[in-house]
């Protein structure tokens, strides 16, 4: 009987776990990430470059990652390629459904000598997370403008301080982590504000209370994140964000107000305060880029667009799986619980095998947290009233707000594909990773028309339909695929190859 080949793209929480319940089905593994170390954003560490002599403070299930990890890359069926892009999936011909052929390139990002590989699995795991999405508001292109997620990185990854006098802004609990994370790395963390009022909170909080007593951990690490706060004096408020900021070539102020439910500012509540660094967080943004291109179809929630799912975590497209933040905005514990379906289903394991049962239970649990996250959490429909015409909506070209107005106002260019070249919105490096749900939620405000009809023989324009999923250079794309290596060829500490060195 041959081994079944499952790739899982990402090594978070739920990549790691997809890795090891596929190894215990008996699968063969490559497991892929951008990082040169697992553990995604949640379980990020500094480089063992920097001899860290300790563990990071306040890092929830360390020591189980930590096991999992070394059960995983010293497994002699897995093969992990740190350092490593999926830059596309190749669907096969529709009348021969088969799961996508895996292009990458291997080597550090800035190298000059990156091998470009191509993998053939029996099953694809993606399990390739989210990141922060930031509401434009005036003044946030400004140098020392970061999002949570990057300062967190900075912070957890490189001991890097943002700045000494930081605020952090947004909506939802991740604002907390961040917070800390800054604390522990030396910021002075000014105030923490959540954008959404009281009543917006306890509304989405204080739903279906009696499912509280699943979420024990999740409130043992909130009272972690506030003890902490308190005893460096940090100020949490609600009710109340960032929404301007200003200096001479790097921040070097912000204008908070007061908010209604609507996100509106309230007249008269405006606050100066001095700063050298601001922290945003308006949700995630799931990167879906892989999935679309996979054929998976995507499915509308609270909170945006995101991968569908059947209970055995399948997508749409034949033996592709998705786990993790691309199925939900549910944390760590449920993103664990989706990979490990996904990984064991995927390798062949059985549907009805009893270790499943408290998998799926605590999966659950995690959609249910996902759906209260986004009911307490969400982003106000009034937040284009911060905007002025000269706010800057895309960063990559500096396209501004009076610039989307003027082609949502102009019959000829309201199509999405038409709107993107005439403001340039979204043509930028980042390829509208970061402006293109915002583009998308202002032009559809601004035309009356959310959903737009495609043009004859082209699919519907979207913020995620990317053939190239991850930058490439030419020659790279130009260059054959190398072979393959020994497919249990594993680095486990993120050692290059020579020819990758």
């Amino acid at each position: 009987m041959t081994t079944r080949h499952v790739v899982v793209v990402g090594a978070g929480p739920a990549g790691l776990a997809a890795a090891e319940a596929a190894l215990g089905a008996g699968a063969r593994v490559t497991l892929i990430d951008s990082a040169d170390q697992p553990g995604g954003q949640y379980h990020r560490m500094l480089p063992e470059a920097y001899g860290a002599a300790r563990p990071e403070r306040l890092q929830h299930g360390r020591r189980a990652f930590d096991r999992r990890r070394r059960r995983v890359l010293t497994h002699p069926r897995c093969a992990w390629w740190p350092e490593t892009s999926v830059w596309a999936l190749e669907r096969p011909d529709p009348q021969e459904p088969a799961v996508p052929r895996v292009h990458v390139v291997r080597g550090p990002a800035d190298g000059g000598r990156r091998s470009r590989l191509s993998l053939d699995p029996d099953a694809l795991v993606l399990a390739v997370g989210a990141h922060d999405r930031v509401l434009p508001f005036p003044g946030w292109e400004l140098p020392g403008v970061f999002t949570a997620g990057a300062a967190q990185a900075l912070a957890k990854g490189e001991r890097v301080v943002v700045g000494d006098r930081v605020v952090v802004a947004g909506t939802g609990p991740f604002l907390l982590p961040v917070a800390a994370s800054l604390l522990q790395a030396g910021s002075r963390v000014l105030e923490v504000l959540e954008a959404n009022t009281a009543a917006t909170l306890a509304r989405g909080w204080s739903r279906r209370p009696w499912q509280w007593a699943a979420y024990g951990g999740k409130a043992g690490e909130l009272a972690e994140y506030t003890a902490l706060l308190l005893r460096h004096r940090v100020p949490c408020r609600v009710g109340r964000t960032v929404v301007e900021a200003r200096g001479d070539g790097r921040v070097e102020e912000v204008v908070t107000a007061r908010l209604r439910a609507d996100w509106s500012v309230v007249p008269g509540t405006e606050r100066t305060a001095p700063v050298d660094a601001v922290c945003v967080s308006h949700g995630f943004s799931p990167q879906l880029e892989l999935p679309v291109a996979a054929g998976c179809t995507l499915r509308s929630a609270p909170g945006g667009e995101f991968v569908a799912v059947d209970d055995d975590q399948r997508t749409s497209s034949p033996n592709v799986y998705a786990a993790g933040e691309i199925t939900g905005i549910a944390g760590a514990p449920a993103a664990r619980a989706e990979g490990a379906l996904a990984g064991w289903l995927a390798a062949g394991g059985a549907p009805d095998a009893p270790a499943l049962r408290p998998l799926r239970r605590s999966r659950d649990q995690g959609r249910a947290f996902a759906e209260r996250l986004a009911g307490a959490h969400p982003n106000g429909a009034a937040w284009p009233e911060w905007l002025r015409p000269e706010t800057v909506v895309c960063r990559c070209e500096d396209a501004d707000y009076a610039s989307l107005c003027r082609a949502a106002g102009n019959a000829a260019s309201r199509g999405a594909r038409v709107a993107k070249l005439e403001t340039r919105a979204g043509l930028g490096p980042c390829q509208g990773r970061i402006c293109g749900p915002t583009v998308a939620e202002l032009s559809a405000r601004l035309t009356g028309r959310p959903v737009e009809r495609p043009a004859e023989g082209l699919p519907a324009a979207g913020p995620h339909h990317r053939p190239i999923a991850q930058p490439i250079r030419l020659g790279e794309l130009a260059a054959a695929p190398e072979p393959l290596p020994d497919s249990t060829e594993s680095h486990p500490r993120g050692r290059k190859t020579e020819q990758n060195s």
